[in-house]
């Protein structure tokens, strides 16, 4: 297998012109290459500096999760330190965790931040949202957000062989506009990602939030989940809107 590690945009579209196969997950696929035959072309973007940015509402999709520090949101900073091992986070990358990875980590954190994805495809740079690039699964160059009023991240502890632990991520975010905050709450449950946003009143209370989350596509999740949510709710305090 050759791999190309262009230092320019134009030289990574040529390789994806080429047919060159993206290596973030590499982690989780190299198994599946193993068995099934490796590429015989890939392109890694670890030498793209657009791929590589780190900032306060902004993270690259070849930045190494170990990366990830203070600069970013508690709830992306939390979920990049919740996967896998120190061995793992020094290798495994943004692009490969959320476009290449079956398990997501960093998804529900990505989705409460209502980050948008520029891509990298053989015709041009463009932006998109998470749910087309899940969908599309084009190269992920970099992720951006407006940074929250208030954000938190829990995974809860997984049984080995068991399936991947629950994930709650929340964010209140100052929607602006007359519109008012607006509270997003996403859940990994199982392989699945559900997610939620409603308008957040800091004078309403939790059982009134609560049942506005329950009438969304979070009405299905398991108790432990509700249990978390309950608890990130009663963390969002009024100060966090001053």
């Amino acid at each position: 297998m050759l791999v190309r590690l262009p230092t320019s945009v134009s030289e990574a579209r040529e390789c994806l012109a080429e047919g060159a196969v993206p290596v973030g997950g590499a982690t989780l696929v190299w198994a599946t290459w193993q068995h099934e035959g490796f590429p015989e072309l890939a392109v890694s973007l670890r030498e793209l500096s657009e791929a590589n940015v780190l900032g306060r509402e902004t993270v690259g999709g070849a930045v190494v999760l170990r990366r990830i520090d203070g600069r970013v949101p508690d709830v992306l900073r939390l979920a990049a330190a919740s996967v896998g091992t120190g061995a793992v986070r020094r290798t495994a990358t943004v692009g490969g965790n959320i476009v290449g990875s079956t398990l997501r980590c960093l998804l529900p954190a990505a989705l409460v931040l209502d980050a948008r994805a520029t891509v990298l495809e053989p015709d041009g740079v463009r932006e998109t949202d998470l749910a087309e690039l899940l969908a599309k699964r084009p190269v992920l160059l970099s992720l951006r957000w407006r940074t929250p009023l208030a954000c938190a991240y829990r995974k809860l502890p997984g049984e080995a062989g068991g399936p991947p632990p629950l994930v709650v991520a929340s964010a209140l975010h100052a929607e602006g506009d007359g519109n008012g905050p607006l509270l997003r709450i996403a859940v990994r449950h199982g392989y699945d990602v559900v997610a939620a946003a409603i308008p957040y009143s800091p004078d309403a209370d939790a059982d009134e939030t609560r049942h506005a989350l329950r009438s969304t596509d979070l009405t299905g999740l398991p108790a432990a989940a509700w249990a978390v949510i309950d608890s990130q709710i009663a963390a969002l305090t009024p100060e966090a809107m001053d």
